[in-house]
């Protein structure tokens, strides 16, 4: 599977690693915990099961000079085989003009996404800080970010994107750099 993904600029990377270390050093779930080199925040797009030379090529062009508006606001969990803590991205204009034209090129492209929570209709934009097997962060959210975040939402931008390919796990800069 390959995952198109947007990267943020480095002050707000260092902030969701921030929250990182703070849940790490509460004894939480944290993605601080999963050590592949990989692993930075980052908001996942759109997945498909393999990408073609020419869908890799129209996002290069389509993402080149990327500037887009990221609003970090809010934690939210989502349950199911793996438990997820994730900091809400808002769904600025700008970022979801960004996810439909990622949509678009994989469609044009013959690349057809298939995670249903990708799609544009369902789509609900997020940064993870945290996975985990079994139930986790059963205490309010103030205690879950550092003091110095949460009293009001971060701002930042997503700067550059990737594709992340599972099998071989790996990234792919979008446009290389």
């Amino acid at each position: 599977m390959h995952t198109v993904e947007l990267l943020l600029d480095q002050e707000t990377e260092r902030r969701v690693q921030h929250v990182w270390d703070h849940l790490a050093a509460r004894g939480e779930p944290s993605q601080r915990h999963h050590g592949h080199p990989t692993n930075r925040p980052h908001l996942t797009l759109s997945a498909v099961g393999s990408l073609t030379a020419a869908a890799q090529e129209e996002l290069r062009r389509r993402l080149a000079g990327l500037d887009c508006p990221a609003v970090l606001d809010g934690l939210v969990r989502f349950s199911g085989r793996t438990h997820v803590l994730a900091w809400r991205v808002r769904r600025d204009p700008e970022l979801l003009a960004v996810h439909a034209a990622v949509h678009d090129v994989l469609v044009t492209t013959g690349c057809r996404p298939d995670h249903p929570l990708l799609l544009p209709e369902t789509w609900q934009p997020h940064i993870t800080l945290g996975r985990s097997r079994r139930p986790a962060w059963n205490v309010p959210d103030d205690q879950l970010l550092p003091p110095d975040l949460h009293d009001q939402p971060v701002r930042g931008r997503f700067v550059t994107a990737r594709v992340y390919d599972s099998r071989a796990r790996t990234v792919t800069p979008l446009p290389p750099g």
